[in-house]
């Protein structure tokens, strides 16, 4: 959050349009905060950029509250305007120049509301936290949209040299911003209700942990298996071709490395896996 912005006709011009009477800049506080940006967060999720330009005209106009808890007299302030800002020289987890939605909030001065603009001043209130829907989330590693299928990878979790994290496309809504004392996103807060796909994030997690274990197993038999065939893969190159497969691609390759080693146990027969037997499992 920044500190108070100065209230220019073209600021009051902004705010009427939401208020029902028209108000003079003595009536009103006004400051800005970043709501959400592109940056990997706790949840190791990122909003995209084109998320954040989608999201920018959604809230416009968006209450404030405290603690997502929509109770009336919980509302606090009004975002006015909004805008999506770059900060050059400044590179995300993902590769991508930092980028935010900045959102620009008034409040009516009032008796009630003095403490909570002297905290906005001080630096005590300053965290806050989006609720918004979207549509997909992609991953990282295998782009699959983790909330239509079950990919192979879990958030937080290298594969190699890849970070898994979801990215969030395609927003649907936006709900309100609240303050709050510890948001998901470390320069800002996100707390992200899903919605559009079969798979939810909440009932989704466990399953998707199950199956990235069973992969993680299926990787290392294979890794295992690949040291009997012709020719020889080094684990470095096993991992590297594995990492984006997925469960049924996974148990495929390891059921033709154990017919491969099969075969290679048995004298009478020799040869390897060629490119036509398996066009899915390449290796440089």
């Amino acid at each position: 959050m920044d500190k108070s912005i100065s209230i220019t006709d073209s600021v009051l011009e902004k705010i009427n349009v939401y208020s029902v009477r028209p108000l003079t800049a003595e009536e009103v506080y006004c400051f800005s905060v970043l709501l959400c940006d592109n940056e990997v967060d706790r949840d190791y999720e990122r909003f995209s950029v084109g998320s954040l330009k989608a999201l920018a005209g959604m809230y416009a106009g968006r209450t404030g509250i405290f603690d997502h808890d929509p109770k009336g007299e919980n509302q606090t302030a009004r975002i006015y305007d909004t805008e999506v800002k770059e900060f050059p020289g400044r590179t995300t987890a993902a590769g991508e120049t930092y980028t935010a939605l900045m959102g620009y909030a008034y409040m009516v001065r009032t008796e009630d509301n003095r403490s909570l603009i002297a905290e906005i001043d001080g630096g005590i209130k300053k965290e806050v936290s989006v609720g918004c829907a979207v549509s997909s989330k992609i991953c990282s590693v295998c782009g699959a949209d983790m909330m239509k299928k079950h990919c192979a990878h879990v958030k937080g979790k290298f594969y190699g040299e890849r970070l898994c994290f979801a990215t969030l496309e395609n927003p649907t809504d936006a709900y309100e911003w609240s303050f709050v004392a510890v948001p998901a996103q470390r320069n800002a807060g996100v707390t992200k209700k899903y919605g559009g796909g079969d798979i939810t994030a909440e009932s989704g997690a466990e399953d998707r942990e199950k199956l990235a274990c069973v992969c993680e197993i299926l990787r290392g038999d294979i890794l295992r298996l690949s040291y009997f065939t012709k020719p020889f893969y080094s684990a470095k190159a096993v991992s590297a071709a594995t990492e984006d497969m997925d469960f049924y691609q996974l148990a495929a390759l390891k059921k033709r490395l154990e017919e491969e080693t099969a075969r290679m146990a048995n004298p009478a027969e020799s040869g390897f896996i060629t490119a036509e037997e398996n066009d899915g499992f390449k290796m440089d």
